[in-house]
């Protein structure tokens, strides 16, 4: 009889709760496992870990007790960060030292929606492919540039796993389930949480976005790829409708159908949507993020993103710095 294949993530099953992370993403984990223990016979466990032990509030103030401290935390086959704001801080020495020796050990890692960030700072996704949420990607390539990020819903290499954060957790958890006790497990699992379609991890973030809003032209997808590829060069509507295969007037029908807005609406959204991360979570000086995202000059990014988001960047990097600080103190 042949050997049982070792589960993708041995149990028992750790979560590190970084201060206010999504609880959409740590239910989005546990219930699957929970409701898998109904019917497989080998049963799944977990434990929830903090840096100290004491209570974690995730982003919206709720008080989640943990099992653990790190110190107390015991043997364990995996261990997932859970994490939102400011994700690096949790790599101190102390946690590091933790994350290390749990490599040393065989754990698998990983990190779920900014998780990654702490096991980069860690030293621990070196030559290794991983996937964050997309609206803190650009940040982390900044960061890391030596990791290789994609913008799947999640991504296994070897020993280690990142999940783009919200229900895709979910998607990752019934992977992970129907390869170790089977499809129609898993599919039973899924329909007990009401998910009627088990995702791929290949499946892209935006292009979930563009689906739900009903695009079925295969061309906007290769129009949306051409502009995620060039944030500091976005290109021009014609150049994006040649992508398409498609007339400038007819990809604009596409967009508003699938999008909400225009194509250049769309592209200068996406600009500031990403000079706001890079602000928010990298040390860049405003006029680099400024060029890093396509503006011409320092003062129209700075009429651009106060009109955007009602603050001049400068002053939106200073008020989240405060936040920060006073969250630490």
């Amino acid at each position: 009889m042949p050997d049982t294949p070792p589960p993708l993530l041995p149990s028992p099953i750790g979560f590190l709760l970084v201060p206010r992370f999504t609880v959409i993403a740590l239910s989005s984990a546990i219930e699957p496992l929970r409701i898998a223990n109904r019917y497989v016979a080998r049963k799944y466990s977990w434990k929830l870990v903090s840096a100290d032990g004491r209570q974690v509030a995730d982003g919206n103030g709720i008080g989640i007790q943990p099992d653990a401290s790190i110190d107390a935390a015991g043997r364990l086959g995996t261990l997932l960060v859970c994490a939102d704001h400011d994700p690096e801080k949790a790599a101190t020495r102390r946690a590091v030292a933790w994350l290390r020796g749990l490599d040393r050990a065989g754990a698998t890692l990983g990190g779920i929606d900014t998780g990654a960030f702490t096991l980069a700072r860690a030293g621990l996704l070196d030559g290794r492919r991983a996937t964050v949420h997309w609206e803190v990607a650009d940040a982390f390539r900044e960061r890391f540039p030596g990791i290789e990020i994609t913008e799947s819903l999640f991504e296994f290499d070897g020993p280690r796993v990142t999940c783009a954060g919200g229900t895709a957790v979910l998607d990752m958890m019934l992977h992970a389930i129907a390869l170790d006790h089977g499809r129609a497990i898993a599919d039973r699992v899924a329909e007990h949480c009401l998910h009627d379609h088990i995702r791929q991890a290949s499946e892209l973030q935006h292009m979930a976005r563009a689906r739900r809003s009903l695009a079925r032209h295969p061309g906007l997808s290769q129009a949306l790829h051409v502009a995620a590829l060039r944030p500091d060069a976005p290109p021009g509507v014609g150049e994006l409708a040649r992508a398409a295969g498609t007339s400038s007037r007819q990809l604009t029908r596409l967009f508003r159908a699938a999008l909400g807005e225009s194509p250049a609406r769309y592209l200068l959204r996406q600009r500031l949507e990403r000079a706001r991360q890079l602000l928010r979570r990298t040390d860049m000086a405003v006029l680099e993020v400024a060029v890093a995202c396509g503006f011409v000059s320092q003062a129209h990014f700075s009429r651009a993103y106060r009109k955007a988001w009602g603050v001049a960047p400068r002053d939106d990097r200073k008020e989240q710095t405060g936040v920060r600080q006073g969250q630490l103190g």
